[in-house]
């Protein structure tokens, strides 16, 4: 029994067998009883849950929280990274259906049931990112009824196994914008970076972000520091960007493998040279392919706000 009521049994069944049980929150879509579809992935950011709920590079996932309690804050209205909700499902140990802050407009579980984003609650999500630790990422259903036999959860696997690979389309095409567009919006005191002195521009530099599926925070950013900044479809080539006369460009983040990725790596490549190019994520792996290097999948990706990189020459690990 759920402390709100009785809530719909639902789990998340991986396409390695294992079956994690859970209890509904938010909301049911109609094919719910076939299985929501996702690649599983994990985060262990203790905040943010907005960001990445809006991050268009977690188009297709289903995010699973370690932090164990996820929505006391609520959704607000300046947290968004971009026009919408792209994961496919949200996993937390424990949502709050009641938040409590200042900034709140609605409840987590009220902003799932309007974009239609099945999530599950209740779930030890220790021993499921453990799991995906030991085993790496992989597809799974987020399914209502919970199956009920073993004969269930293995029909519930066989279709799971029978679809293709996750990431195996160009899903920057799906989240990059269709038409230019400026932006000019700057940080606020909600998205400022505390204590950081910042360098800003003088001469108002023209900065072009190559569009894979960027995040506001970016582009937010760069205004801060003086640049004035104009986002281009993934589907823009280099002559279009360089007849704006850039001082630079940015190939921002976004979804999937960049392998599949079409136009960018050509526009990149043809950028290289001629004006100063720095990347953000996926930017940096499509940077890779443009100069002929190759990009592989790691076993899981850290998703987070807390990335540990080591020197090599020294040793030393900073996150």
């Amino acid at each position: 029994m759920s402390i709100f009521g009785k809530r719909r049994t639902g789990a998340l069944v991986l396409e390695d067998g294992t079956v994690f049980p859970g209890e509904l929150f938010g909301a049911e879509p109609a094919n719910l009883s076939d299985g929501v579809i996702g690649e599983l992935v994990f985060n262990t950011a203790m905040g943010g849950y907005q960001e990445i709920l809006t991050d268009p590079s977690y188009l297709g996932q289903i995010v699973v929280m370690t932090y164990p309690h996820v929505g006391n804050y609520g959704i607000n209205l300046e947290d968004n990274e971009s026009r919408g909700a792209f994961v496919s499902g949200f996993i937390a140990h424990e949502f709050c259906d009641e938040p409590s802050n200042w900034r709140s407009k609605k409840s987590l579980g009220d902003y799932f049931r309007e974009k239609n984003i099945p999530a599950l609650t209740g779930v030890d999500t220790r021993s499921l990112t453990r799991h995906l630790r030991d085993k790496g990422a992989m597809n799974a259903f987020i399914v209502a009824p919970a199956p009920a036999t073993k004969a269930e959860s293995d029909a519930i696997v066989k279709r799971l196994r029978a679809l293709p690979p996750f990431g195996e389309r160009d899903m920057v095409s799906e989240v990059s914008c269709r038409e230019p567009y400026e932006w000019s919006e700057t940080q606020d005191s909600f998205h400022g970076q505390w204590n950081v002195d910042i360098v800003k521009a003088t001469d108002n530099p023209l900065v072009v972000v190559m569009d894979l599926g960027v995040k506001q925070n970016m582009l937010r950013s760069l205004v801060a520091r003086g640049c004035k900044v104009k986002v281009v479809p993934v589907t823009h080539t280099a002559d279009q960007i360089l007849a704006l006369k850039p001082r630079g460009v940015l190939v921002s983040n976004g979804p999937g493998d960049p392998a599949r990725v079409a136009h960018a790596p050509e526009t990149t490549r043809n950028l290289l040279g001629k004006v100063p190019v720095f990347g953000i994520c996926m930017g940096h792996q499509i940077l890779a392919h443009a100069i002929g290097a190759k990009t592989y999948k790691m076993k899981f990706g850290h998703h987070g706000a807390n990335q540990p990189v080591m020197n090599l020459k020294t040793g030393q690990v900073m996150i």
